[in-house]
């Protein structure tokens, strides 16, 4: 897959992005281990929303190598052994989230606020699914620090679904009125000449 100069740098601006996402975040201290809110989410929704199927997960992929060589750009720091933490999995959870929602959102006969928050939706509920798996194998099959299903869904995925949700309905309104944007930066064209050209 052989990627344009604009489309590598966009994926580039959303790495970025993601990344800054992590610097703000919220600690939430549980039994187990600490919860990091952070913002990252919402910018993987703008990329999914902006981006589309094909670039989108690139972008998160860009992220996650980063911080795998060891550049401190997740919540926790960085390097190789961050995907023994049972979180990693919700950054993983990212990857697949992206692609769903950039591939709903092509599909979309009208993308505004309200219709995007589909595939928003669909994104959450990949992203949380991945991240519970995860945290469940890696706290029993690895870390050997037994933990029920219950306690993964209730104390490590409800506590911040909520959040999550508004940050999905604010990423749909944002994008809604960024799509024309970004779909004239990667097409070729500005919205000026796309406006002009229908008149």
């Amino acid at each position: 897959m052989k990627l344009k100069t604009k489309e590598l740098t966009t994926c580039a601006l959303f790495a970025a992005l993601i990344a800054v996402g992590a610097f703000i975040k919220i600690d939430i201290p549980l039994p187990m281990y600490t919860m990091h809110f952070t913002l990252q989410w919402f910018f993987v929704l703008m990329a999914g929303f902006l981006l589309g199927a094909k670039l989108a997960p690139i972008s998160v992929i860009v992220y996650l190598c980063i911080g795998l060589v060891g550049v401190p750009v997740f919540a926790a720091g960085g390097g190789p052994t961050y995907i023994l933490r049972p979180g990693f999995g919700f950054l993983l959870g990212f990857v697949l989230a992206a692609f769903l929602i950039g591939a709903i959102t092509e599909k979309l006969k009208k993308t505004n606020a309200f219709t995007l928050i589909l595939p928003a939706t669909v994104g959450l509920v990949a992203y949380y699914t991945v991240g519970a798996i995860y945290f469940y194998c890696m706290k029993n099959f690895y870390a050997a620090t037994p933990v029920s299903w219950g306690i993964v869904i209730v104390d490590y995925c409800l506590i911040t679904v909520a959040p999550d949700f508004i940050l999905c309905v604010s990423a749909a309104v944002f994008s809604a009125k960024l799509r024309p944007v970004f779909a004239g930066i990667l097409n070729g064209y500005s919205v000026k000449n796309k406006v002009e050209n229908k008149a």
